[in-house]
């Protein structure tokens, strides 16, 4: 019976991958990839010569059918991502759902995605979090964030290093400068940084400094007012009126 086997990849450390990983990976008759290059990299790096085929957001959709056939030709298929959890803001799941629309077993192996370490390691709450992934370039994306400005849980974003900046202002406009954040650079990669402070703190260091690498963003939720009402207690008697 045909299987998809989602293999999280290291999101900077190589040393990250499991051993189950590779063990699937030394198993898998077809490989798909994001970028065949970078999974190429990687598979060299662990001495494996597996057939590598692309499948991104750029010809998802035109090549859904043919990557499904090829998958229902082979015991073992293995999807991967650049980074990380395949599906995690990605083109992954439109794979996932129609395998199993086809009735292929899915499994998915634990492993490395950049806004757990993130959020963990910010400060701020994670008990309660919200994943958002990139907000819209363009339409929608101020409709989003006056939507997520109320939102009382901790929020987690994806952002280029280029839109960084533009992204921490808008912060600033729709969340307030006092707001709490964390900007989570080159996780598990040498140059690793955690900026944490309000909007504009954190907006200000980056101003000063040439921004490179993968972006997470965790900001803190809207701090929830709790209206307490009077109690029984609390409340005065009402003055008896003397009948005349």
């Amino acid at each position: 019976m045909a299987k998809l086997i989602l293999v999280p990849t290291p999101i900077g450390n190589l040393d990250d991958i499991t051993l189950r990983s590779i063990k699937v990976l030394e198993k898998a008759e077809v490989i798909f990839a994001e970028d065949t290059r970078v999974t190429r990299r990687l598979l060299d790096h662990l001495g494996l010569k597996n057939t590598v085929i692309s499948f991104h957001s750029q010809n998802e959709h035109r090549q859904l059918d043919q990557v499904v056939r090829k998958i229902q030709e082979v015991t073992y298929a293995v999807l991967v991502s650049d980074a990380g959890t395949p599906g995690i803001s990605d083109p992954g799941f439109l794979l996932v759902r129609a395998c199993i629309q086809e009735g292929i077993s899915i499994e998915c192996l634990p492993g490395p995605t950049a806004f757990v370490p993130a959020l963990v390691a910010s400060g701020l709450p994670c008990d309660k979090f919200v994943f958002e992934g990139f907000l819209p370039h363009k339409k929608g994306r101020q409709t989003r964030l006056k939507l997520l400005s109320e939102e009382s849980r901790t929020i987690v974003l994806y952002e280029s290093p280029h839109r960084l900046l533009k992204c921490l202002a808008e912060l600033i406009t729709f969340f307030g400068a006092d707001r709490k954040v964390c900007v989570c650079r080159e996780i598990t990669k040498f140059y690793e940084e955690f900026a944490r402070g309000t909007v504009e703190e954190v907006l200000l260091h980056f101003q000063s400094k040439e921004v490179k690498g993968e972006i997470v963003i965790i900001v803190d939720g809207k701090e929830e007012i709790i209206v307490k009402s009077k109690s029984y207690k609390d409340k005065k008697p009402k003055e008896k009126k003397e009948l005349t």
